[in-house]
């Protein structure tokens, strides 16, 4: 399989030319946004539940987030399989079960994505458990689970989620109502119910680990939020999201704007 196949580069893939250039436009820019605010990095991903069939989602092709375009999105099926032969010369995230088997087992979720974001590992790694300091990251309070691989696996994976059953594992760990889930030396994915959310979710498990831990360093007791504090937060963050999303999105779009495509 070649992971740069000029096909790919030239045009739409035939799974999405139906959808509404905005919906692919908006994974696009998911992807280069989450970059651009340092929680993805080369490696990484976002997709979406396909708006026309919910057995479906919306992901790129295996390349670093930041230079995802319009012609690297593609549909896959909830197994992790491309929709479309066309498709299958592509290659795909090894770690697409994260998305697959998430979007099995919870039908709110219609978005997902999965990083290393870096200041959340040491949670994943310590007794310090992340929860909510800051009112925009109050979606923490509703759980956030820890996958321990070696519980499914056993010692000695990579810690990678390469299968379609350690994603139902991954899935079962994060639960019915948790947001975040904690992958211990890897990572974190994050579910919502629409992909500005899941963006802005992303983004805020990173910058509340960034206040967690400098709170931890000044030392004493910290006053976390309630889980009815949590919750009203939450809430009132699904609506609020937009607004940073309205700006990320089009900031991450407008040198392809100049460009054509």
């Amino acid at each position: 399989m070649n992971d740069d196949t000029t096909g790919a580069r030239r045009r739409v893939s035939n799974s999405v030319a139906s959808l509404d250039r905005e919906i692919v436009d908006d994974l696009v820019a998911a992807n280069r946004i989450l970059a651009r605010l340092n929680v993805l990095d080369a490696f990484g991903h976002v997709s979406m539940r396909d708006p026309r069939d919910p057995r479906r989602y919306l992901i790129s092709r295996s390349i670093a987030p930041e230079s995802v375009a319009a012609a690297d999105i593609i549909a896959v099926d909830l197994d992790s399989r491309a929709v479309d032969r066309e498709d299958d010369d592509k290659l795909l995230y090894r770690e697409r079960f994260i998305h697959g088997e998430i979007y099995k087992a919870r039908n709110d979720v219609n978005a997902v994505v999965h990083s290393h974001s870096p200041t959340v590992v040491p949670f994943s790694v310590t007794r310090a458990k992340l929860r909510p300091v800051l009112h925009n990251a109050g979606f923490l309070g509703l759980g956030t689970p820890l996958f321990e691989i070696r519980k499914t696996e056993g010692d000695g994976t990579d810690l990678m989620i390469l299968t379609p059953a350690l994603g139902r594992s991954l899935a079962r760990a994060l639960g019915k109502e948790a947001a975040v889930i904690l992958m211990r030396g890897h990572g974190n994915s994050v579910v919502a119910p629409s992909l500005p959310n899941a963006v802005f979710r992303a983004y805020y498990t990173e910058v509340n680990a960034r206040q967690q831990l400098a709170a931890l360093s000044i030392g004493g007791p910290i006053t976390f939020m309630s889980k009815r504090e949590s919750i009203t937060s939450n809430e009132a963050m699904l609506k609020a999201s937009a607004r940073p999303w309205a700006l990320w999105r089009k900031k991450a779009l407008a040198p392809e704007k100049g460009g054509g495509e």
